[in-house]
């Protein structure tokens, strides 16, 4: 089952490729862009040169838990594979690190450094209720099996 908004018509003008198109780009954009958070976390690349890199957080500790999960989740989104159970999960991981780190702050996103946060949250809410959609691993996998 796929998400079909109210009006399902598109113009004209509109190839019928190109919601299925834009909704991979979200999804593949959504999830490498996510990926640097914990590739910084983890192994201290594209950190800001002008704050120096102290090593990889300790094992087991809620920030090498965050980097694990922005790194090997953030690849899965790109992939389209497992995108519903994985969006599930990050966009949970989002709500905890906004709630824990950026709320206390203050209330407003945009003044607390937590809008990029609350924006992937509903991103990966959105991919988890609507699918990886059709440029995936999900989708060729769901057309291989429905070919046997």
């Amino acid at each position: 089952m796929s998400y079909r908004p109210p009006d399902t018509r598109l113009p004209a003008f509109v190839p019928s490729w190109l919601p299925g198109a834009t909704h991979a780009l979200l999804r593949v954009f959504a999830g490498a862009l996510f990926m640097q958070h914990g590739v910084q976390k983890l192994f201290g690349l594209l950190v800001d040169p002008s704050r120096p890199w102290n090593g990889p957080p300790a094992t087991f500790s809620q920030i090498w838990f965050a980097g694990v999960l922005e790194v090997f989740g953030g690849a899965l989104i790109v992939l389209g594979l497992l995108t519903r159970p994985v969006a599930f999960l990050l966009a949970g991981q989002m709500a905890v690190a906004y709630f824990q780190a950026h709320a206390p702050r203050g209330f407003w996103p945009i003044r607390n450094g937590g809008e990029s946060v609350v924006l992937f949250c509903f991103v990966f809410l959105h991919l988890f209720a609507v699918g990886s959609g059709p440029f995936s691993v999900d989708a060729a996998l769901r057309r291989r099996k429905t070919r046997r």
